[in-house]
């Protein structure tokens, strides 16, 4: 197998490759790390490596698929994890100098989940401080570059984990997602990611940015290796309160191809002003091809409230962001200015000189929309939204199985490009924040290319409707051919 080949396989690939033992999954590990050190100076998807642990982890893989006990089909399989995801023992800092030297002493949930499943870990991926950001420019350590065109952004937060995955450095990687931070950077480094439902993937273990908004998921190079991934990690978690106690199914049974007679919506909203005129006609050309397929498509849904959404996300999620992020007073954990005088210096230059901008931005907008005088006018009127949104969500799904429309409003930009100019920064997710305000189910999977840059088809469904969303994806993916292309590294 030549190394090209080795770089780019998906789970199901290298599963089959393991179980038939044509090659162990040490030799896939070693051949994942010398991709690594090949490119990883041009990309930077990583904040941390784990060598040492994961030859170990592959040497017990091969173990366990000699022995044939207790192998999953993610078992040997080199994986990477976004560095807001704790793990046990191995540093996690949100790409922040405030956690710089932080090691969780506990494994997030899903991390026990995937190491169960025989995860071979590659490193921790690079992403924007506390998962604020679209570009991965906001990473207090460097930023992240685009596979496709090293000049360009991966997207954000998750860019690390897109990049890694993109770039043949990982096979899969897991990304949060608290208002498009896994669909906009697969979209935009052409993978899929997938986006669960609010409450289907424990967030325990999961460094807090938005509780009600935030929520874990894969990034992989095909749909069926999403649903491997959600097979892996989803389910119930006591520790986690938001956590759904409902029967998690097996999400590759409905990977069929096989969409006839689906009912799919394209809401109007969602093609905004502004929008690249060439982006917006490679959905709908996606679009025109499930109707190919068999699905009845609707083309003139409306989803009115949908233009708010924007400024909803942006007074909930800071506000939210304001309170998670007060734990951070260097008394407790992470970094602690020491020099100041007293106590009360003190704390006031560990948050200065250990949060980066954005994050300041975003706690102070929060403060101010919970502020005495402001709450009632600010984040009261902004839950109400959120209500209104979700209510058009659920009256869409009562005629369409699913609504398909666009991932991001353009391909990848230049990096720099939007770094002065926050609103023009927050504009990069408005077709994804309405389905983290609704706490639905998405994905995002490759669909064209403008200018040679990726174009991502977002697939929204129905909440704890995965099987769906799954569904139609995989079957606009075994009609074309865009999810096999890599870039020229």
């Amino acid at each position: 197998m030549d190394s090209q080949t080795i770089h780019y396989l998906t789970i199901h690939e290298a599963h089959d490759l393991l179980r038939r033992r044509e090659v162990s999954a040490r030799e896939l590990m070693e051949a994942t790390l010398t991709r690594v050190s090949e490119t990883e100076e041009r990309v930077r998807s990583y904040v941390s490596l784990t060598e040492e642990l994961a030859l170990r982890q592959a040497d017990e893989a091969d173990r366990r698929l000699t022995n044939g006990d207790n192998f999953s089909p993610l078992t040997g399989v080199p994986g990477a994890i976004k560095d807001v995801i704790c793990t046990d023992g191995f540093r996690t800092t949100c790409s922040s100098r405030m956690l710089e030297n932080f090691v969780p002493p506990y494994n997030a949930h899903v991390m026990e989940q995937l190491l169960s499943a025989g995860l071979v870990m590659v490193g921790k991926t690079n992403m924007d401080e506390f998962a604020m950001g679209s570009s991965t420019e906001n990473s207090a350590f460097f930023p992240t570059h685009n596979p496709w065109d090293l000049d360009r952004v991966p997207g954000g937060s998750s860019g690390g984990s897109a990049a890694a995955v993109a770039a043949g450095e990982a096979v899969y990687a897991l990304g949060s997602d608290t208002g498009g931070s896994i669909r906009q950077p697969a979209a935009l480094c052409g993978i899929v990611g997938l986006k669960p439902t609010y409450g289907r993937v424990s967030r325990y273990g999961l460094v807090a940015f938005a509780s009600s908004l935030d929520q874990i998921g894969p990034m992989t190079r095909d749909v069926t290796d999403a649903a491997l991934v959600l097979n892996a990690i989803a389910g119930h978690d006591p520790r986690d309160s938001t956590s759904a106690p409902i029967e998690t199914p097996d999400f590759t049974a409905g990977l069929t191809g096989d969409i006839k007679g689906l009912r799919l919506g394209v809401p109007k909203e969602y093609f905004v002003e502004g929008m690249d005129a060439n982006v917006r006609r490679t959905v709908e050309t996606a679009v025109r091809k499930l109707e190919e397929l068999g699905a009845t498509v609707d083309w003139d849904v409306s989803l009115p409230s949908t233009p708010h959404a924007l400024a909803c996300y942006y007074i909930i999620a800071p506000s939210e962001a304001s309170a998670n992020l007060a734990r951070y007073d260097g008394v407790k954990y992470g970094f602690s200015y020491q020099e100041g005088e007293g106590m009360w210096d003190n704390m006031e230059k560990t948050r200065q000189f250990g949060f980066g901008d954005e994050v300041k931005r975003r706690i102070m907008l929060g403060t101010y929309a919970l502020s005495a005088g402001y709450y009632d006018a600010y984040y009261l009127k902004a839950q109400k939204v959120r209500t209104l949104i979700r209510r058009e969500f659920d009256a869409a799904f009562e005629r369409y199985d699913a609504l398909v429309t666009a991932v991001t409003p353009t391909t990848a930009f230049k990096l720099g490009e939007k770094t002065q100019d926050p609103l023009q920064m927050y504009l990069s997710d408005v077709c994804t924040i309405p389905v983290n305000i609704a706490g639905l189910p998405a994905i995002s999977l490759p669909c064209g290319f403008v200018d040679g840059l990726p174009v991502g088809l977002q697939v929204i469904g129905k909440p704890f409707d995965e099987a769906t969303v799954l569904r139609v994806a995989h079957a606009y993916e075994q009609a074309t051919d865009w999810h096999t292309a890599r870039p020229s590294l």
